[in-house]
């Protein structure tokens, strides 16, 4: 086994490398995802074509393998997306990050660049001349289109409605409205504040930046480690103000509370806390109760369960913390229902929708709050649409890409078929991702849960 230090010195092809042969020799994801995931068809393309056919697998080709993982959370095996990350992170390193790939993820420069320059980009995007060189430079594929962004984002409304300021109450919610909510779909975070605000509550919109994700899948590690840090010491001291920390954007959720937290139950701090003994680790066990333990013998497991993931130069107390005191707002609001807490006040919404759990919202395994929610809805007929390891292919801004755009396709196919087959009147999903592959690949209206949420109560946030 490497140690700490080999560890550090090795080479992204040879974290690859260590990557495949793990997988091959497990061959579990070879049928398993065969559909599902881009980088596990190439994985075991090259292994055969090196182990079969006898050709070696290049730089070049190992580089092509990275840039496939997307990092949707479908992989069974959490150790396998984190070391292709940090495979991602040590290229960049080495190389650099091209300048249409830091545009492309970054959602608030592009929206501000939008904002100022709205006539140029939509001549720029619909100019036959100009439209395929803008394209080409962003690394777009040519059919696909930059989303549009609104005139007004959602935190310039926040603030017009003062909501940027800390007000007293006796329930009090912040909001992190990530990149896709706050830029490119401003009545998510409107419906949000709509929800919250019929059911009593005192709304504060704190600052905060990315959640790190875009930056994170494209191996930006020193971006992606300033914005978690940034955002982190932000909510925890607007949880300590006395509020409660949502979210509406699951793969937001999914950085903040599940990889952030990638390890830190094994650091020292942690296990000291918890009073573990010295040749012990104690890891929470909530499948067996609240405060629940496994008990884990540390002279058989101490060269694994060690807090040196991606994220090690990060407070673990930290990071527990924020992972333990952020809610998705759909879990938020069923455990308000849960406790009689939640107004059920909804006019009927007399349509037939179809509802999707996405990959990020169900590898936090929270089940799926919002079609509890939504079934509460008087004339709304709403059925889940897709299996567990259905996916639209999208991949967060992946299938904008050149070179993922027909793998994007290829891979949402089979959840596409489903929609069709079930016809709906709109699809209701908690991804914005998957929002804009919707919108590319079928004829329905899309639409976030709370906004259907928001309508029924009333409100007037959504824009579809």
């Amino acid at each position: 086994m490497d140690s700490p230090d080999e560890k550090n010195k090795q080479t992204p092809q040879k974290i690859l490398r260590d990557v495949m042969r793990l997988c091959a020799d497990c061959d579990t994801c070879r049928t398993m995802m065969e559909e599902d995931c881009a980088f596990f068809l190439e994985l075991y393309k090259l292994w055969d074509q090196e182990h079969e056919d006898g050709i070696p697998i290049t730089e070049e080709q190992l580089r092509y393998l990275a840039e496939l993982c997307t990092l949707c959370g479908l992989c069974p095996c959490q150790k396998i997306p984190m070391d292709v990350m940090e495979a991602k992170s040590r290229f960049i390193e080495r190389e650099g990050m091209p300048l249409a790939t830091r545009l492309l993820n970054d959602v608030p420069r592009m929206a501000r660049l939008c904002g100022a320059f709205p006539d140029l980009v939509k001549a720029l995007q619909s100019n036959k001349v100009s439209g395929p060189l803008l394209r080409k430079a962003l690394r777009l594929h040519p059919d696909r289109d930059l989303p549009s962004f609104p005139k007004e984002n959602f935190f310039q409304w926040a603030k017009r409605r003062g909501l940027d300021r800390q007000r007293s109450g006796n329930h009090q919610v912040a909001y992190f409205a990530g990149c896709t909510a706050g830029y490119l779909f401003p009545a998510i975070g409107r419906s949000v504040v709509e929800i919250l605000e019929h059911n009593g509550a005192t709304v504060f919109v704190p600052p905060q930046q990315c959640c790190g994700m875009p930056f994170l899948a494209e191996g930006d590690r020193k971006r992606t480690l300033e914005l978690a840090e940034a955002n982190m010491k932000k909510l925890l001291e607007t949880c300590q103000a006395g509020n409660d920390l949502i979210y509406s954007c699951p793969t937001c959720g999914f950085f903040l509370k599940k990889l952030l937290k990638e390890k830190a139950y094994y650091s020292e701090t942690f296990q000291k806390s918890v009073n573990a003994a010295d040749d012990e680790f104690k890891v929470p066990a909530p499948e067996k109760g609240e405060g629940q333990f496994w008990h884990l013998k540390k002279n058989m497991y101490h060269h694994l369960l060690k807090d040196d993931g991606y994220f090690a130069s990060i407070d673990p107390m930290a990071r527990i913390e924020l992972a333990d005191h952020l809610f998705d707002f759909g879990v938020y609001l069923k455990n308000l229902l849960d406790k009689g807490k939640l107004a059920t006040d909804f006019a009927p919404i007399p349509k037939r929708m179809a509802y999707f759990a996405p990959c990020h919202l169900r590898e936090q395994k929270m089940g799926r709050p919002y079609l509890d929610l939504l079934k509460l809805i008087p004339e709304l007929d709403i059925e889940a649409v897709g299996s567990d390891y259905d996916c639209c292919g999208m991949g967060g801004v992946f299938g904008f890409k050149e070179h993922f755009h027909e793998k994007s396709l290829d891979l949402g196919e089979p959840l596409m078929k489903k929609f069709h087959a079930h016809n709906p009147q709109a699809i209701v999903t908690d991804c914005m991702s998957c929002r804009l592959q919707f919108k590319h690949c079928l004829p329905y209206p899309v639409y976030h849960p709370v906004e259907v949420l928001a309508m029924a109560y009333g409100g007037s946030a959504s824009s579809e």
